[in-house]
């Protein structure tokens, strides 16, 4: 009597279709292209002797973090959720360490300086962040609607946040009660729970810039209210507190639709501030004009886009948690630093993701990336097993 035995099913040309490929080519085509641009604009915002200098660890960085993005990407990220609280013990020694070890430059400690490696905890720490409250939140999936479960998120993410605020970084710190933010919009949070929460963050203003002063206690010294404020009229103070931005919008405007080339003089010359850094956006303005900022924020635009639609793809919450605070992070980044260096903005020393020169910054946004590709691999290689290819 012939015994039949069971085969295993044959790879589908579907399965075999979405793991060719384990990864998002238009992803990582957004991020070649940005990094292509960063190279270019540093150089071009460099003085000449010392270009070879930044292009050259500019792009040690970049390889450094692309290693490091496909080893992640290589990896199935719902391991991470199992280390969630030691990924946040990780965060929050990076900052404190900072705090104490860091190195002060200009007024701020923001860094701790290594023979050839600066390392800015709070860069790293915005991504941590996300990872470790995707994990706080897939732990309280059938508990989102209690504001207990809003309330310990937000607070996971002020602690942090406070610590980055004494350094001071207000950018950063900024950014991360926006992750906190998105991922609970992701998780489903009740939109009452949001009405709330603008309701006390109004009243935390009010008693900030309006109750404090008028009781004699100093929140923001004049100095840093002027800079926070001199995006409103950058012509009043152009000298000093509006200097920054009114050179950077120079810069933008002189660049018109193909920009300057070598006669970029606002750069070259170095009027233009920090122009590796917080206003590179300017840089690429005026040396490659409309065509040339407007090609980095197509690039941008593809990143999020892609972003989001891993986000639809994730395999599991945390996956899509996960994608939605990267894509806020980065979202939230890239708008507040185009926005100052236009002038719609304050100056917050938030830097633009794999732009700005610094590999706390690139290496931090690269391992990002790498978990972005590890969830569209994961969430293909699921949907295929399961006969439904999602399109790319």
């Amino acid at each position: 009597m012939a015994v039949n035995v069971m085969e295993p099913p044959r790879p589908t040309t579907a399965l075999r279709g979405a793991l060719r490929l384990p990864f998002d080519p238009l992803l990582a085509l957004a991020v070649v292209g940005l990094a292509v641009c960063s190279l270019l604009a540093v150089r071009a915002s460099s003085p000449s002797e010392l270009q070879n200098f930044y292009v050259s660890r500019q792009a040690a960085y970049f390889l450094l973090g692309l290693i490091l993005a496909v080893l992640i990407s290589r990896v199935d990220y719902s391991r991470l959720r199992e280390l969630k609280y030691g990924i946040y013990t990780l965060m929050m020694g990076g900052i404190i360490a900072v705090l104490v070890f860091g190195s002060v430059s200009r007024g701020s400690r923001l860094s701790i300086e290594f023979p050839f490696f600066s390392f800015q905890a709070s860069e790293l720490g915005k991504l941590l962040l996300v990872v470790a409250l995707a994990g706080f939140l897939v732990d309280r999936a059938r508990r989102l609607d209690e504001r207990d479960t809003t309330a310990r998120t937000l607070l996971l993410a002020l602690v942090p946040a406070a610590l980055v605020m004494i350094a001071p970084d207000l950018g950063s710190a900024t950014v991360y009660v926006v992750v906190a933010l998105a991922l609970l919009f992701v998780a489903g949070t009740s939109w009452k729970h949001f009405a709330a929460l603008a309701a006390l963050a109004g009243v935390a203003v009010v008693l900030v810039l309006v109750a404090a002063p008028a009781v004699g206690v100093t929140v923001l010294e004049d100095y840093q209210s002027e800079r926070f404020t001199a995006f409103l009229n950058p012509s009043q103070d152009p000298a000093d507190a509006g200097y920054q931005q009114a050179q950077s919008q120079v810069a933008i405007g002189s660049g018109q639709k193909v920009g300057r080339g070598e006669l970029a003089t606002q750069t070259r010359l170095d009027f233009l501030p920090e122009a590796r850094t917080d206003f590179i956006y300017a840089a690429v303005g005026e040396r490659w004009g409309f065509v040339g900022a407007g090609l980095v924020l197509s690039l941008y635009a593809l990143l999020i886009w892609r972003g989001l639609r891993i986000l639809t793809m994730a395999k599991n919450l945390f996956g899509a948690l996960i994608a939605g605070g990267i894509v806020a992070m980065v979202l939230f980044q890239v708008f507040i630093n185009v926005g100052m260096n236009v002038g719609i903005m304050p100056i917050t020393g938030i830097a633009l993701p794999l732009m700005t020169y610094g590999g706390s910054s690139v290496i931090s946004n690269l391992l990002a990336v790498g978990l972005l590709q590890s969830i569209y691999a994961q969430g293909r290689a699921t949907a295929a097993r399961k006969g439904r290819v999602p399109a790319a």
